[in-house]
């Protein structure tokens, strides 16, 4: 296997969670396997993640944070997110991210179309693996709420960038885990990232 240049983005705004465990899980297995790793804590990140009264032709300069991690996703071949979901939905600074970092012109081009008139994604070429963490059970997840936020993150975020495919792996029952559940979760991460998938 050739070696992957993997960006994980530990996606959680607290300094100790599961998602920080799976982060530094799945990097240090795919680090064993001789693949280059960066590894970013959201929790460590200073910057405004208020989007405010900005638009794509006059929005708020990228803070010295905020520029690094987009330099990192332009590095990569293969992006790692881990991130619980909270409300449906992202964490806030996690969004706030996602909403100050994926601007036009160097994430996605609004001068030019793909073949259905939607911006040309600029980080075509990359994969990614999201480790999604949630109360939620993945039967409801399903079939009550149809995959909404793997919907968004797969198609709207990462895929309107230009990473495809995106992977998932869901750990429901995060927050009161079953005893030996999070042995598990950790044994399935080190796999992934051994694999660099």
């Amino acid at each position: 296997m050739q070696p992957k240049k993997i960006l994980i983005l530990d996606g959680h705004p607290a300094e100790s969670s599961l998602s920080r465990v799976f982060a530094q899980t799945y990097g240090d297995a795919a680090r064993a396997n001789g693949h280059e790793v960066r590894l970013v804590h959201l929790s460590d990140l200073q910057f405004d993640h208020d989007f405010g009264q900005g638009n794509y032709h006059d929005f708020k300069p990228l803070e010295p944070a905020l520029e690094t991690v987009l330099q990192d996703f332009e590095w990569s071949d293969h992006l790692v997110l881990t991130t619980p979901m909270w409300w449906g939905g992202l964490p806030a600074k996690l969004k706030g991210l996602i909403d100050r970092m994926f601007i036009p012109g160097r994430t996605f081009d609004t001068r030019n179309t793909t073949k259905i008139g939607l911006p040309a994604p600029m980080l075509t070429g990359r994969t990614a693996r999201v480790i999604l963490t949630s109360d939620t059970p993945g039967w409801f997840m399903r079939l009550i709420y149809r995959q909404a936020l793997i919907r968004q993150v797969r198609d709207q975020i990462l895929g309107f960038v230009g990473f495809k495919p995106t992977r998932f792996t869901y750990f429901a029952g995060a927050s009161y885990p079953k005893p030996g559940s999070v042995e598990r979760w950790i044994s399935r991460v080190a796999k992934i990232g051994a694999a660099a998938v």
